[in-house]
């Protein structure tokens, strides 16, 4: 049974696979409803994965979209996902999207940070206890 991914590893698949169809969106002959919401394939997200759609629409959907979406001051709703923009279905915000991909690789290179720095410390005080019980011999 594979283990789910991370949110930052969905997000960061996402960003990878469907930056260049966010940034080429053309208001001549549009390809997709709206710039700022692009379709994404959860099928191809979950054969990348080894998981069920479910689980990836579940992640996107029931958490991820209400942790980071928000309510503007006129009442409107801005998703991080939502099942359908338009005409197009199963579709990211990707500017919020790249925010909250930007915030969690901050978070977890400074989590990487403490975790060789504890390391490090670790290793500091192994060695400099091996060398007091060398020396009391």
């Amino acid at each position: 049974m594979p283990a789910p991914p991370s949110d930052r590893k969905i997000l960061q698949a996402i960003y990878d696979r469907y930056y260049a169809a966010f940034a080429s969106f053309s208001q001549e002959g549009p390809s997709r409803s709206s710039k700022i919401y692009v379709p994404v394939d959860l099928n191809a997200l979950c054969n990348h994965f080894g998981v069920d759609v479910d689980i990836i629409f579940g992640r996107l959907y029931y958490y991820l979209n209400h942790k980071f979406g928000y309510t503007q001051s006129d009442g409107s709703k801005v998703y991080l996902f939502t099942p359908k923009a338009g005409a197009d279905p199963n579709c990211v915000n990707m500017p919020l999207l790249a925010s909250v991909l930007a915030g969690m690789r901050e978070e977890h290179r400074k989590d990487l940070w403490a975790l060789w720095i504890a390391i490090a410390s670790l290793a500091l005080s192994i060695a400099s206890f091996v060398v007091s019980v060398s020396l009391k011999q």
